[in-house]
């Protein structure tokens, strides 16, 4: 039997026409800053998961589930990884942005 792989770009856009898909992908927007920031800040410092976890006293697994996205990591936990990592955990509150079409109604 002979499987067709899809690139997953490609299955990305098909699934972005669909509006109930792109507004829960849209919802999930800060749970994907905080993924890629995690990931970014690791790489910045070379470093692997494993060495984080170390570094944070804890296991890869977490490391892993926390560059995940899927879990909401308390601001202690931000701040050990941050340590980790050797960079500085930032926090800031930003205005959002009116939906206009909304507005217009």
């Amino acid at each position: 039997m002979t499987r067709k792989y899809i690139p997953v770009e490609e299955a990305a856009r098909k699934w972005m026409k669909d509006p109930a898909f792109r507004a829960e992908y849209d919802a999930m927007e800060d749970e994907f800053a905080l993924a890629t920031a995690l990931i970014r800040a690791r790489a910045d410092a070379e470093m692997t998961q494993e060495q984080v976890a170390t570094a944070m006293g804890t296991t890869q697994a977490v490391v892993a589930r926390l560059e995940s996205g899927r879990v909401r990591p308390s601001t202690r936990t931000l701040e050990r990884f941050a340590k980790a990592t050797h960079t500085r955990l930032r926090i800031q509150f930003e205005r959002e942005i009116p939906d206009l079409k909304a507005t217009r109604r």
